[in-house]
């Protein structure tokens, strides 16, 4: 069937779900994603060209796949059909084909959109690939999954991904309050506000998702009118979320003081206050790779070497948020942040980065020795570049006496590794080089 082009009649739109009524119709009216579609980006001048390639379109749920596609379509005259993974199968595949050549024939693009494309088996997507090689269908695929997982390297090599952002607090407010004024598509006629406070708590209820949001927005605008209400307010969004909003401002103090108390409580090795601070930042709406990258930060930070899977852990846990979402992402968030806080700490080689930059900042740049410079050419050999250069792996245990500092920093030391885990290993091992090298 036709994607997009079995709009209902006017006096109909009514009926319509307002996420489905306030769907943008051109790249204008879209909110978000800037970095595709800002003046000189790939999307933008893809829908002015009016031609258009395969293309696998990777986001969250809500941040406008289908609607990118349908205006991408849209911009270039093509013909759009959709291609389920529950109700199309060959025989349906078949005849878009032939419909598809037809069109191919009198000059016009078929675009083939395949939402959730992850959900297709690799025997399906196979069908897909001799028909896109050709150029009879132009392939725009959707997936909240991450494609170098879920797409055959065959097909994915023949589209460009697009990774699509969760949407901010500042697209979802324009998109609220979009569908607020819009008298034609939206809320308009309604005549109805929304304070502050109730925009603030959809928008964290939302977490990015534009039709999870105006899906609220309705169900609390028939609230406030029922009641004779000018204002949608927090009142009729908790009802209609069914949901109570957690003291969390993220633009404001409270913000600051719960992340400060989740680092906090990993730093006094607390995994019990850690994995509180923390879910009560997710219930609250904060973004979870926002809470990831703090965990990344404080795994060289404050554990640094005293156990270095520390980081491999925090960083394992980014990918995994990343590649399967929210609710699941809570899970290995929670191992990541256990993990963290139960970990051995050490901030050694936090405060060796400031005190070698410290000297950066104050000597500048000092030249490097002579004999750690390279000499590709026999002028720079000439002129003594690595000359006296002791090659470690020549000498017993690979350790040798030489300087590699510059000249001005000559015998200074910035990193004292700690007693704490690994670290401690770490200390004697240079220990004992020291100890070599004096011999020597």
């Amino acid at each position: 069937m036709d994607l997009f082009d079995s709009l209902p009649a006017k006096d109909n739109l009514t009926a319509q779900p307002l996420a489905e009524a306030m769907r943008p119709k051109s790249l204008d009216e879209f909110a978000g994603q800037e970095h595709l579609l800002g003046a000189g980006k790939l999307l933008r001048g893809l829908s002015g060209s009016g031609k258009l390639r395969s293309l696998i379109l990777w986001g969250p749920p809500g941040s406008g796949k289908t609607t990118l596609a349908q205006i991408l379509a849209n911009s270039a005259g093509a013909h759009c059909v959709h291609f389920s993974a529950v109700t199309s199968g060959v025989k349906d595949l078949k005849k878009i084909i032939q419909e598809a050549e037809q069109l191919q024939r009198m000059g016009k693009q078929t675009v083939l959109f395949v939402d959730e494309i992850h959900h297709f088996n690799k025997s399906q997507q196979d069908n897909f690939l001799p028909h896109v090689e050709k150029g009879t269908l132009i392939l725009i695929g959707a997936t909240t999954e991450n494609p170098s997982f879920e797409v055959i390297s065959p097909l994915l090599s023949r589209c460009q991904v697009l990774v699509l952002k969760t949407l901010s607090p500042e697209n979802m407010a324009t998109i609220i309050d979009r569908a607020l004024s819009d008298g034609q598509r939206g809320l308009g006629k309604m005549k109805l506000s929304i304070s502050a406070e109730g925009r603030d708590f959809i928008i964290q209820h939302a977490q990015g998702d534009c039709r999870v949001a105006l899906n609220g927005l309705e169900s609390a605008a028939s609230l406030a009118q029922a009641n004779q209400q000018s204002e949608i307010g927090l009142v009729q969004l908790q009802e209609a979320l069914q949901k109570k909003p957690l003291q969390y401002d993220k633009a404001g103090e409270e913000h600051y003081n719960v992340i400060s108390a989740f680092i906090k409580s990993m730093r006094g090795s607390d995994p019990d206050a850690a994995l509180y601070w923390m879910m009560r930042m997710l219930e609250a709406g904060e973004e979870p790779l926002f809470i990831a990258r703090r965990m990344v930060i404080f795994a060289s930070e404050d554990i640094g070497n005293a156990d270095p899977h520390a980081l491999q852990v925090a960083v394992a846990a980014k990918d995994a948020v990343h590649f399967i979402g929210l609710p699941e992402g809570k899970i290995p968030l929670a191992q990541a942040v256990t993990y963290l806080a139960s970990a051995p700490k050490s901030n050694a080689s936090y405060k060796a980065m400031l005190a070698a930059a410290q000297d950066v900042e104050t000597h500048g740049a000092l030249p490097v020795p002579m004999h750690l410079r390279n000499a590709p050419t026999g002028l720079m050999k000439n002129l003594g570049y690595g000359k006296d250069y002791r090659y470690a792996h020549n000498y017993e245990d690979g350790i040798v006496d030489q300087q590699h500092l510059p000249d001005q920093l000559a015998g200074k030391s910035y990193y004292t590794p700690g007693e704490s885990g690994y670290e401690k290993q770490i200390k004697e091992r240079l220990k004992y080089w020291a100890e070599k090298k004096q011999k020597r």
